[in-house]
């Protein structure tokens, strides 16, 4: 089940970006939580902060922001992670799919979202549930923490 989060689950959504092995792939660096907290609040303010829950427990996360105006039928899909005690247990394709029937019920028709070129098993999975390649953003993400630019894989989904 996808529902949006709540300011009393900072700690399981600061506990899930900061985590080393997630963290390379979204888009804060490593910070304490005092820093993080202003972040999260502006998530919770503008309400794309989503949980996925399997039962009570929360297994992931995601951002789903949806665009305006021409575009109101298009919403960006970022921050997606899984909690690495659940990897390798089928909950990323549960997600993702729970992520596209959030957006049928929205009347949205095009999902898209940007992965690092080089995170293999998040582009596996996009594909796996009829996310397509559109192109690339060269240097278009900076990691602080490792003084590089990455290139940043466009895909979408035409549901």
């Amino acid at each position: 089940m996808l529902e949006r989060a709540k300011t009393s689950n900072f700690e399981f959504i600061y506990e899930l970006y900061m985590n080393p092995k997630i963290n390379p792939f979204l888009l804060y660096e490593i910070m304490d939580s005092e820093n993080f907290l202003p972040i999260f609040r502006d998530l919770i303010d503008n309400e794309v902060l989503y949980l996925f829950k399997i039962d009570s427990e929360i297994i992931g996360m995601c951002k789903l922001v949806r665009q305006k105006y021409r575009n109101e039928h298009i919403m960006y899909l970022g921050g997606v992670a899984i909690n690495p005690n659940y990897f390798g247990k089928g909950f990323g394709t549960k997600m993702m799919l729970e992520v596209i029937d959030f957006c049928k019920t929205k009347s949205i028709s095009r999902i898209e979202l940007s992965v690092d070129t080089k995170n293999k098993k998040a582009i596996q999975l996009y594909e796996s549930v009829g996310f397509e390649k559109e192109g690339i953003l060269r240097n278009y993400t900076f990691l602080k923490s490792k003084n590089k630019y990455i290139d940043e894989q466009i895909m979408s989904n035409l549901i």
